[in-house]
C-alpha cells in the first residue's frame, strides 16, 4: 500500500468515525472530500479567531429565508450551538449544524487563514562516509528559523519514516541521527548555539529541565499535515546529562487507528487464524515477547482494535500511553513515581472489564495478577522481555515457579521481530556451500522449502535508495500451549528450559523465528544479513 493510498484509508476511517458520532449526537454529517477543495468560502459570518478558538466554519449565509447553516466538528462547544440558535431564533432566523471531521475542518481552515509558507529542503539519509549530504542537511537544518527548528525535525523523521530521533551533544557541535528501519544514520551536524533553541522547546514542550542533572522522561504530541490529511504523532521524550549537555532521544509514535490492524502486518494465513482463534476466547493470557523496537506495541493495539467492538469493554494499562484508541479506557501507569502495573490490574478488575492489555509483565506480583486475570473471564493482552517464546516460558517459570494455574490461563506467545525489507531493485545469487548447508539443517523438515534450490538475495542501491531497503517486514514466532506445553508450566516435566520447549513446539508445527526468517530470505523479501543482525 503506497503512501497515497494509506492517506485515503485514514481518512476514509476518519470520516466513518464522524458519521458514527453524528448518529449518537443526533446531528447530520456531511462528507466534505468532493468539494472541499473548491466550495466558495463564505466571507463576513465568522472572524478567523472565533472559526480557529470554536472549530465551526460557516457553510450557507442564511437570510431572506434561508437557513444560516455551519459546519462544526466534535471539538466544537455544544453551549455554543444553544447561543446561535438563540441568537438567529431571536431575529426569526433558522440555523443548522452539520458534523464534519476534523480532517475536513483543517482543510477548510487553512483556505481561510492559509499558513505563510516557508519552504526548507527536506532532510536526506546518507550512506557511510557521505559528508555532501550531512552538510547540506547541516546547512538547512541550521538555516530553518528558530521557532521551526524543533517542528522541522519532527517533520521530516515522520516523513522519513523514522522511529527515533537521537540528539546528542559533542565538543563542538550537536549531531543529529535518525533511526530508520531499525538502523542509526546521521543526517546532520548542528551549530552548538541550537542546544539551547531544542532545549527549550523539550522543556516546554515535553515538560523536562533544560538544567536538569538528572535524567527525565517527557511526552508530546504534534499534529503532521501531509497531503490533505493530518495525523498525530506522539512523542516520547528520554534526556540524560552528559559531559557536554543533556542528550535526548525522541521516540516517535504515528498515532493512526487505520494502521492498527492485524491485516497489515503482513501475517501469512495460517499466522492470521492462530491469533483470531486466540482472541475470539473470552478469557486467558497472550504475550508479546521481543526486545524494544521489534514492533510488539504495534501487534498488541492491533489486536486491541479487532476486539475493539461495542458489546466489550476494554481497558488498558500503560507506561506511557502509546497510542490512543477510539472506544478503549487506557489508563497510564506512573511506574517511576511509584505506580505499579499489578496495583492498576487489581483496580480495573472491579470495573468488569472484558479484555485488559498491562503495557509489560516485569515481575511476579504482576504476572501472578494477570495470571488471575485470565482465568477469572478476562482475556489478557501484554508484553514480557525475552528473545523467543519457549524463552518466554522458561522464564515466567523462573519468575513465579511451576504453577498449573498458569498452565490454564496462558493461551498463546508471539515473538517478534522486524527486518529491513529489500526494494525492486535486489539481486539474485547463489550462496557459497557453508551458507547452504546451515540453511538446510535450519529448514530441514519445513514444508515447502526445496533443499536443492536455495537462492538469496542482496541490496542494489539506487539514486533515489541509497541502501537498497525500504520499509519493515515482521518475522513472527507463534507458540499455541498444547497439553505437552502445559506440563512444562504445571511441573510434569523436570527439564523446563527453553530448548526443550522449543523442541516440542517445532514437533507440533511451529517455526522457529530464525526458520520464518530464513524463509523470507529465501523468498526475497529480505536478506539472510539482516536475518542473523535481528534474530
Amino acid at each position: 500500500m503506497n503512501e497515497e493510498e494509506l492517506q485515503a484509508k485514514r481518512r476514509e476511517n476518519e470520516e466513518a468515525a464522524t458519521r458514527n458520532r453524528a448518529r449518537i449526537l443526533g446531528l447530520p454529517y456531511l462528507d466534505t472530500r468532493e468539494f472541499e477543495d473548491s466550495i466558495p468560502l463564505v466571507m463576513g459570518v465568522l472572524d478567523k479567531e472565533e472559526m480557529h478558538k470554536n472549530f465551526i466554519l460557516p457553510l450557507s449565509r442564511g437570510g431572506g429565508g434561508e437557513r444560516f447553516q455551519f459546519m462544526i466538528t466534535s471539538q466544537t462547544p455544544r453551549h455554543l450551538l444553544s447561543e446561535l440558535q438563540a441568537e438567529y431564533e431571536k431575529d426569526g432566523e433558522r440555523v443548522d449544524f452539520f458534523l464534519i471531521s476534523g480532517s475536513a475542518y483543517r482543510v477548510l481552515m487553512r483556505r481561510y487563514d492559509p499558513p505563510k509558507e516557508v519552504h526548507y529542503n527536506d532532510i536526506k539519509i546518507s550512506n557511510e562516509g557521505d559528508s555532501e549530504t550531512i552538510t547540506e542537511v547541516s546547512n538547512t537544518l541550521n538555516s530553518v528559523s528558530s521557532e521551526k527548528v524543533f517542528d522541522f525535525l519532527l517533520d521530516q523523521a515522520d516523513k522519513l519514516g523514522a522511529s527515533d530521533i537521537h540528539i546528542e551533544n559533542l565538543r563542538s557541535e550537536i549531531r543529529i541521527r535518525m533511526r530508520v528501519d531499525g538502523l542509526l544514520h546521521p543526517v546532520a551536524n548542528l551549530e552548538k548555539d541550537r542546544y539551547r533553541v531544542i532545549m527549550g522547546e523539550l522543556s516546554s514542550r515535553a515538560n523536562v529541565s533544560a538544567a536538569s542533572q538528572k535524567p527525565q522522561s517527557g511526552h508530546l504530541q504534534t499534529e503532521i499535515h501531509r497531503d490533505g490529511s493530518t495525523h498525530i504523532l506522539n512523542v516520547r521524550v528520554e534526556t540524560v546529562p552528559t559531559m557536554y549537555g543533556q542528550d535526548a532521544v525522541l521516540r516517535l509514535f504515528n498515532f493512526d487507528e487505520s494502521l492498527l490492524q492485524l491485516d497489515l502486518l503482513g501475517l501469512s494465513e495460517e499466522e492470521r487464524l492462530e491469533i483470531d482463534e486466540i482472541i475470539r476466547k473470552p478469557r486467558g493470557l497472550v504475550l508479546m515477547v521481543g526486545p524494544t523496537g521489534s514492533g510488539k506495541s504495534t501487534t498488541l493495539y492491533s489486536m486491541l482494535n479487532a476486539l475493539n467492538t461495542t458489546d466489550r469493554k476494554i481497558i488498558t494499562l500503560e507506561d506511557p500511553i502509546e497510542y490512543g484508541i477510539t472506544g478503549i479506557s487506557q489508563i497510564p501507569i506512573k511506574t517511576n513515581d511509584g505506580g505499579s502495573f499489578a496495583e492498576g490490574l487489581r483496580s480495573v478488575l472491579r470495573l468488569d472489564p472484558d479484555v485488559v492489555m498491562v503495557g509489560e509483565i516485569r515481575d511476579a506480583d504482576t504476572a501472578r495478577t494477570a495470571i488471575q486475570a485470565s482465568i477469572t473471564g478476562h482475556l489478557v493482552l501484554s508484553s514480557f522481555h525475552a528473545d523467543s517464546s519457549s524463552a518466554a516460558f522458561s522464564r515466567m517459570i523462573d519468575l513465579i515457579g511451576t504453577n498449573p494455574i498458569f498452565a490454564t490461563s496462558v493461551r498463546l506467545v508471539v515473538a517478534q521481530r522486524l527486518v529491513r525489507r529489500l526494494t525492486d531493485s535486489k539481486e539474485e545469487y547463489e550462496p557459497d556451500e557453508t551458507i547452504k548447508k546451515y540453511i538446510r539443517e535450519t529448514l530441514d523438515g519445513v514444508d515447502g522449502f526445496d533443499p536443492n534450490n536455495i537462492k538469496l538475495y542482496r541490496p542494489v542501491p539506487t539514486e533515489d535508495n541509497p541502501f537498497g531497503y525500504a520499509g519493515r517486514a515482521v518475522i513472527m514466532e507463534q507458540l499455541v500451549v498444547s497439553d505437552e506445553i502445559s506440563q512444562f508450566l504445571r511441573g510434569d516435566v523436570s527439564d523446563a528450559n527453553a530448548r526443550e520447549i522449543e523442541k516440542v513446539a517445532k514437533k507440533n508445527g511451529m517455526l522457529t523465528l530464525e526458520q520464518k526468517g530464513l524463509l523470507m530470505a529465501l523468498n526475497g523479501v529480505t536478506t539472510i544479513e539482516e536475518v542473523s543482525r535481528v534474530v
